[in-house]
């Protein structure tokens, strides 16, 4: 049974589809197929009133040449090649002619056209239409019970006739509204596909945008630490060879330490065309990592005092991402610009539902041209942004006497509500 209606299916589709590429053709076989089943017998018996009917059935009709017969029947069943172009010009023409022909008195089994005229416009046609085309068709099958009165009863034939008719609008307006739920069905699919679509595309433009914050994080502060490590080992290569020497291991130890970090970050990105290997994992860093951020800004000169307020052992794993990355990006910024001589103090503190953080260094040596990060509003001030907005929060930065302080401010209360 499921391959019987697998076939069915693809053949009704091969069917629509061709009937899309040429609708002429299914036209042209409804106008043929009633023309053999309904005009042709008609031709060969002399009209449905003729042949071995009833003696008072045949007396009740006139009998036509088959000139006026063929004109008549040409009349209800060509219109039909225009039933779904313009279904109701169809149907006015085939009830036009039926009228004429009833109206003659002449009876013909091609009368059948006006029932598909009439499926026809309430599956095709305008819905507005369907009242007059109603009450046309009531109006004609009334002229039909009228003049076959003398053969059947006015009560049956239009009780066969109006049944007739109800029929032929039940079942186009069924198959109409069944076609507007298959389109309406096939649109919210394509619109739900087009979101998944969206959606993805987002979620890979916010992955991207992640990634960036993370390596400009990464690759700035340790960059940051080596350059200023090289710069003071080269000074101190000929004075104190020792010192150049440490600081030679320093800068292998941050440059292992960036090129892990970067390898945990692209690793997790990394699709393998073989058997995918899982990549190296390490927690991302928190607040117990701060010190030993601290500790390797010192090495490259810069004094900093690191405290801490109220209960921050109790923040979780993404607070804490947010702030140490915060607080790494400012020491950054800070040894960036105010010099490795400079000194610099860090607070963070938790207040109930709020977290502050405050990085205020001393400013370089001569304060001439300096250029903070409120000056250049580079990748960094907006990445500290970013983040702090997560949790409902903003950074500021500007000076604060010969130095420069970044405050950052984080919202702790849970987002939303019950229900």
């Amino acid at each position: 049974m499921g391959p019987l209606v697998a076939r069915l299916g693809r053949g009704g589709e091969r069917l629509r589809r061709a009937d899309r590429t040429r609708p002429w053709v299914l036209d042209t076989a409804v106008v043929v197929l009633v023309f053999l089943v309904c005009c042709l017998p008609d031709l060969l018996q002399g009209g449905a009133g003729g042949g071995d009917g009833p003696r008072r059935f045949r007396l009740a009709f006139v009998q036509l040449p088959t000139v006026g017969m063929l004109a008549l029947q040409a009349g209800l069943v060509l219109p039909l090649l225009w039933r779904r172009r313009s279904p109701a010009v169809a149907f006015g023409a085939v009830t036009a002619v039926f009228v004429l022909q009833w109206s003659l008195g002449v009876a013909l089994r091609a009368d059948v056209a006006l029932f598909v005229a009439l499926y026809s416009l309430a599956l095709h046609g305008r819905l507005r239409q369907l009242p007059w085309a109603c009450a046309v068709m009531a109006g004609a099958v009334g002229l039909v019970a009228v003049r076959v009165s003398p053969a059947v009863s006015v009560w049956d034939a239009l009780f066969f006739l109006l049944s007739t008719a109800t029929a032929a609008l039940a079942l186009g307006l069924m198959i109409r509204i069944r076609r507007a739920q298959l389109a309406g069905l096939r649109d919210r699919a394509a619109r739900l596909e087009t979101e998944r679509d969206q959606r993805g595309r987002l979620a890979v433009a916010a992955e991207r945008t992640r990634v960036a914050r993370e390596m400009h994080d990464i690759v700035g502060h340790n960059l940051s630490v080596i350059v200023t490590l090289a710069d003071a080992g080269a000074y101190a290569t000929e004075a104190a060879p020792e010192r150049g020497r440490e600081a030679l291991h320093l800068i292998g130890d941050t440059g292992r330490q960036a090129l892990g970090e970067l390898r945990r970050l692209l690793g997790v990105l990394r699709e393998a065309d073989g058997p995918r290997t899982e990549p190296e994992l390490s927690p991302q860093p928190g607040l117990a990592d701060i010190d030993a951020l601290c500790e390797g800004v010192r090495a490259a000169g810069l004094d900093v005092i690191y405290r801490t307020g109220g209960d921050v052992d109790a923040l979780d794993s993404g607070v804490q991402l947010t702030v140490y990355r915060i607080v790494q990006e400012a020491l950054t910024n800070t040894l960036k610009h105010a010099g490795a001589d400079a000194r610099a103090n860090l607070a963070i503190v938790v207040e109930d539902t709020r977290l502050t953080i405050t990085v205020q260094d001393s400013g370089p040596p001569a304060p001439a041209g300096r250029r903070g990060p409120a000056n250049e509003e580079g990748h960094g001030l907006v990445g500290m942004r970013e983040r702090a907005a997560l949790y409902s929060g903003h950074v500021s930065a500007g000076p604060a006497g010969a130095g420069w302080t970044v405050r950052a401010a984080l919202d702790l209360a849970p987002q939303g509500g019950a229900g």
